[in-house]
């Protein structure tokens, strides 16, 4: 299994709490400081922690809440300001999923629909020329990751960029290196594997239907503006806020990465490329499965379509959306290469944002949900 495969795997199900009946909780009195002692501790128990992000959301509850411990710049020392925003990598497929979702709201388009009406001439021929039949890739094979084809972002992919950070790439260029990386793994629907140049092609397929350039009408069609999101981006493809904080350093030490010293360009067309603070990534998240972003609640539910595959694993994996269970709690979300992960529960009606700062100490995210979950359900 390639790294990449192996991190999503880690991703959707890195929460492993025990399943059973998910059970609705009485209202409490929300305490702060009991939160900000959650962080501080799981912080302090682990030295190689750089830092941790959280954002508590439920407006039901009367809950918007960020804390965070450690160092935005751990070179130079620098605290970490809760409202700082980073990089949430895979983290933005469920955004990608419901810009989709909204344009089927529109009637644009289809989950149904073969990807090849809303690709390019020279997408199609590209994949065509590899043995990819694109009138059977249908757009919900590509949000479920159904749709047999190969992910560019393996561990050479990786090594390649450790050894080149700075440069640029271009979404046609991973898109030609996913054709070199050999023949379709199957037909759609046989099997599940996780690919980012599904989503790459889910980001050309709004490009070409909203003739704007994909990030302005993700913005456009997730209302951002109307949800008050001013610190949500795509660093490199559109200015940041002036008033929004710096980014913050996310490392790899495994690798002795910092991402200040990567051009971004290898995760940002759509596997990944979104900047937000943990207030905003949860604030969507809640948004969403309240239905204010996507109104029609008969397209909303479209996001849990279910690929039974051929192969007959269950990955509970949806439309950019996976299932985890965290003390018996449902949640839906999706978690992100640099450490992320953004989840909302239901039965709490409650989003949560973690952002660790450390790859390599990325499993504490199930530490942290857990803790906060179990806090929150008290």
């Amino acid at each position: 299994m390639n790294l990449r495969n192996y991190l999503f795997f880690s991703l959707a199900f890195l929460i492993l709490g025990s399943c059973g009946v998910s059970k609705r909780t009485q209202s409490i009195e929300f305490k702060p400081t009991e939160y900000q002692s959650i962080i501080d501790s799981i912080y302090q128990s682990n030295p190689k922690m750089v830092g941790i992000m959280v954002h508590i959301e439920s407006a039901k509850k009367g809950i918007s809440w960020s804390g965070s411990a450690g160092y935005a710049d751990a070179k130079n020392k620098i605290d970490l300001s809760p409202d700082q925003p980073a990089l949430i990598a895979s983290s933005i497929k469920t955004y990608i999923a419901a810009t989709i979702l909204r344009l089927a709201e529109q009637k644009l388009l289809s989950i149904e629909d073969a990807s090849k009406q809303y690709l390019s001439k020279g997408t199609v021929t590209l994949f065509e020329s590899d043995g990819y039949n694109m009138d059977d890739i249908k757009i919900k094979h590509l949000l479920s990751h159904t749709s047999g084809i190969k992910d560019y972002a393996t561990d050479a992919y990786l090594d390649w960029i450790d050894k080149n950070q700075q440069h640029r790439w271009t979404r046609g260029e991973q898109l030609a290196l996913t054709i070199s990386m050999g023949d379709p793994l199957g037909n759609p629907e046989d099997l599940f594997s996780y690919a980012d140049a599904n989503f790459l092609l889910c980001t050309e397929i709004i490009g070409n239907i909203t003739k704007k350039p994909f990030y302005e009408s993700i913005r456009e069609l997730l209302r951002y503006e109307k949800l008050n999101f001013t610190d949500t981006w795509f660093p490199t493809l559109e200015p940041q806020n002036p008033k929004t904080k710096p980014l913050v350093h996310q490392y790899w030490g495994e690798k002795n990465w910092d991402s200040y010293e990567h051009d971004i360009s290898w995760d940002l067309y759509g596997g990944g490329g979104i900047a937000t603070t943990t207030k905003e990534a949860a604030q969507f998240s809640y948004s969403l499965f309240n239905g204010k972003i996507i109104k029609d609640q008969k397209t909303l539910n479209k996001i849990y379509t279910k690929i039974n595959t051929k192969d007959g694993k269950d990955i509970r994996y949806f439309l950019g959306l996976s299932e985890d269970n965290v003390k018996g709690f449902k949640g839906y979300g999706h978690g992100g290469f640099w450490g992320t992960v953004v989840m909302y529960f239901p039965d709490l009606d409650t989003s949560l944002s973690i952002y660790v700062l450390e790859r390599d100490e990325r499993k504490l995210r199930k530490n942290i949900l857990e803790a906060l979950v179990d806090k929150l359900s008290k």
